[in-house]
């Protein structure tokens, strides 16, 4: 949902990580960039059901309140949440992958902005109380309802990706298109109300931080079916050294280069950018946003 190459900077990991400053627009390598945050996600539309969100809005619901939520249905039962797999080690990622569950995708990321250029602002800058109350309340949301409803998305996965992102900063537009907190793409939003039959605005630091997290949630779900038996844990524990071994490894650099980066039909799974994959994973437990 972001354009997912690098946005604005790797947020700064010198000594415990605890903060960074932004260098909107930096390029997508896989070394981190110099001050900020990089940006990432991109993506085209899919033709899903609406049921792929819950909640049940209002008639007078904002796209904030509505986001990732399905129509009232009052004669149909809620759908049964399945067991969620706790125990137990992951499977090891397939060799080659199978082919995708879900066939429309998110659009390719966007070229890289030039290296000279700085991110914008627009806007007055949402609370770190106010961000951290939209990253909770998004990370808690259940994306896949029906056909995967153990998806959950860890809270400090999510808040480590915006602070990797934007540093929290909700109005700022990097170089490349990659918009607020979670430095959404203007083409993987439209992708994102499409197919979830939303209307999500990517200026508004809800939104955008509930497009961030459903976009992890697809991440999860399309490269889970693919490498790991459609076993979605986002668990650290089950990770090794190899950067490769889990599902949570590859949805932090699908989020950063794009799913066609890490995921193909056929092909191992890949991780192209190692730096970011290890910054987000440094920040879930270090990052000094986790004491907001």
């Amino acid at each position: 949902m972001v354009r997912w190459t690098g946005r604005l900077g790797a947020a700064g990991l010198a000594g415990l990580l605890l903060a960074g400053t932004l260098v909107g627009c930096a390029d997508k390598g896989d070394s981190p960039a110099d001050l900020g945050a990089p940006v990432a996600i991109t993506d085209a539309p899919t033709d899903g059901p609406l049921d792929e969100v819950t909640g049940e809005p209002t008639p007078s619901a904002s796209a904030v309140e509505s986001m990732g939520v399905a129509p009232s249905r009052t004669a149909s039962p809620r759908p049964t949440r399945k067991p969620t797999r706790t125990t137990g080690a992951a499977p090891k990622p397939r060799a080659v992958a199978k082919p995708p569950s879900e066939t429309k995708v998110p659009p390719p990321p966007p070229k890289p902005a030039p290296t000279s250029c700085k991110p914008s602002y627009k806007g007055t800058q949402a609370s770190r109380s106010a961000v951290k109350a939209a990253l909770t309340d998004a990370a808690g949301r259940t994306y896949w309802p029906t056909s995967a409803p153990d998806i959950t998305i860890p809270l400090a996965l999510v808040k480590a990706t915006a602070w990797q992102e934007s540093g929290w900063q909700s109005n700022i537009y990097a170089c490349d298109g990659g918009v607020g907190l979670m430095q959404v793409m203007e083409g993987t939003a439209a992708w994102m109300n499409q197919r979830f039959e939303q209307s999500y605005d990517i200026d508004d630091y809800r939104d955008n931080a509930y497009l961030g997290a459903n976009y992890l949630a697809w991440l999860t779900k399309y490269i889970g079916d693919m490498y790991f038996e459609s076993d979605f844990r986002l668990d650290a524990a089950l990770c090794t050294a190899e950067l490769n071994s889990c599902l949570l490894n590859a949805v932090i650099a699908a989020y950063n280069y794009g799913h066609a980066a890490v995921a193909q039909e056929g092909e191992p799974l890949t991780i192209p950018n190692p730096s970011y994959v290890r910054n987000v994973r440094a920040l879930m437990t270090e990052c000094v946003c986790l004491t907001y």
